[in-house]
């Protein structure tokens, strides 16, 4: 009952003495618990006085009924035995219904008994008292019933059936407690391993493929996705050592994670630099899905502002997002690795949002004239030719480009978000769409860093070669010069064993630390 009280089931709610059974090695087990949610609370001679008078189950309730259980096993008497009485229904009658300050028990005679019964028989009194407020819990019940037979055990007419049951309690606590530990620690190792499976997977998924091995593909009517990378990123790569690249990705999209913690999206995945956010899946939440992405957008963005590469320091970090809103299907793709993806044209219009790009102005209009995709792929390989191929030139960078069905979403909540129209934009596969800059939200001020515009984004992305180049040089040249200094720092002056000075380097039990500030040497 102790360990029923303090699980999930909370309470028996029909505890008597015909509901406890014995197995073959003379181990009572409790049956019946948690009947109450299911069935009407019975009313017998076990139940406790408050819930004669009024329906109901309480851990206090349980406590008498092991009051009267208790009385039963003393005395060997049938369940509420007296002398006065033999009616059950009366009996009942009496307990629910007091005279004054006279509450009917069972017999319960202090006269003749030992000094060591008295302890069991205040215990089985203050099981069954009238105020449940003053009933022992099982803890304590447990406790006092310890103490009883520790004090028996201790004395010396102990018989061998007495000795045998103080060794089978021993054994059962040092069972019960090695039970436990082994059960703490399970918990704790199945928990470790939840939280490692809802970091890759959503916590739905993870259940059902537990479950059932399997998770059957969804289809939501509505939801946004973002997508975001790096722009110049091969650049970077290719002036940064592999654990540098790394190191800088892990940084940056660290912080990306600690920003979605407060919005309702989920991480798809990242790729490279790629980094795409879903909301609306695998949880619905209306038109709040468009609202989480877009305030999301803009704390990255902002982030981003702020951003320093620490192995490339005064190189800007460029990052391009694209998002847009519709439906999508979503599901668990084979058995190794899984993975939730998500299918759908709208997440290849998201993609073409991030990486659609601005164009010169007066070479933008002579293409919407044509209005031939075929001219415009021919200008921007030739465009791109002309200049570094790891900067494409016609990609937005620091902006958000927003279709327009998640701006018509926006326009359908209280939020008021701020945005520029860019105009008709030629996504690859889709044709023409008007689009637009997502720029903030109205009375809200967000710290985002300034756009280059199209006549400057060229020459911007041209520079950026040269300043990583600059920016390494420096950094070469500031540990070339710490080398150089400590090299000088081991040239020292010393005397030979004729007191003769000399300048050469130091003999050769003579070490030089050098600290990890360039400036200090020992």
């Amino acid at each position: 009952m102790s360990y029923l009280h303090s699980s999930n089931i909370g309470v028996h709610g029909r505890l008597k003495s015909t509901n406890c059974v014995v197995d073959n090695r003379m181990v009572v087990k409790i049956t019946d618990f948690g009947c109450h949610t299911i069935l009407k609370p019975g009313r017998d001679l076990w139940t406790a006085p408050e819930h004669l008078r009024k329906d109901g189950v309480t851990q206090k309730g349980d406590v008498y009924s092991y009051g009267i259980i208790a009385h039963e096993i003393v005395l060997r008497k049938t369940p509420f035995y007296t002398r006065c009485c033999s009616n059950a229904a009366e009996k009942m009658h009496r307990v629910q219904h007091p005279i004054g300050n006279l509450f009917f028990r069972p017999d319960l005679y202090f006269e003749g008994v030992s000094d060591r019964e008295v302890e069991l028989y205040m215990l089985i009194k203050n099981c069954w008292d009238e105020d449940p407020e003053r009933r022992p819990d099982f803890k304590k019940i447990e406790l006092t019933l310890g103490k009883i037979f520790s004090n028996l055990h201790n004395q010396a007419t102990e018989t061998y059936m007495d000795n045998l049951i103080r060794r089978l309690q021993m054994y059962s606590r040092t069972l019960e407690c090695l039970v436990e530990e082994r059960t703490a620690l399970y918990k704790a190792e199945r928990d470790r391993a939840d939280r490692l499976n809802f970091m890759l997977l959503p916590g739905s998924v993870v259940r059902s493929l537990k479950e059932t091995g399997r998770v059957e593909p969804e289809l939501f009517e509505e939801v946004t996705i973002y997508f975001s990378d790096i722009v110049g990123f091969t650049t970077l790569c290719h002036y940064s050592t592999p654990m540098e690249v790394v190191d800088m990705l892990n940084e940056i999209y660290k912080n990306f994670d600690s920003i979605l913690d407060h919005h309702d999206v989920y991480k798809v995945e990242t790729i490279g630099d790629a980094y795409m956010v879903a909301s609306g899946l695998p949880k619905r939440n209306g038109n709040r899905h468009a609202v989480d992405i877009a305030h999301m957008a803009l704390d990255i963005l902002s982030f981003v502002g702020t951003f320093k590469l620490q192995h490339l320091p005064g190189i800007p970090l460029w990052i391009r997002i694209g998002v847009h809103s519709g439906p999508c299907a979503a599901g668990v793709v084979g058995k190794k690795m899984p993975r939730y993806c998500l299918f759908g044209d709208t997440v290849n219009t998201a993609s073409r949002m991030e990486s659609t790009g601005l164009r010169k102005t007066n070479t933008h209009k002579n293409i919407e004239q044509s209005g031939s995709p075929d001219e415009d792929s021919n200008f921007r390989k030739k465009q791109n030719s002309k200049s570094d191929e790891r900067f494409p030139l016609s990609l937005p960078a620091l902006r958000i480009h927003v279709s327009q069905p998640t701006i018509k979403i926006l326009q359908r909540t209280d939020c008021k978000f701020e945005f520029e129209k860019r105009g008709e934009t030629y996504l690859k596969g889709k044709g023409k769409e008007m689009t637009y800059w997502l720029t903030g939200v109205t009375g809200r001020k967000y710290n985002l860093p300034t756009p280059p515009t199209a006549e400057n984004f060229q020459r911007l992305q041209q520079d950026l070669a040269d300043m990583i180049v600059s920016s390494l040089e420096k950094h070469r040249a500031g540990k070339e010069g710490f080398e150089k200094r400590k090299t000088l720092s081991t040239r020292i002056r010393w005397r030979d064993t004729n007191g003769n000075l000399q300048k050469e380097n130091s003999p050769e039990y003579f070490h030089l630390a050098v600290t990890d500030s360039p400036s200090t040497f020992l």
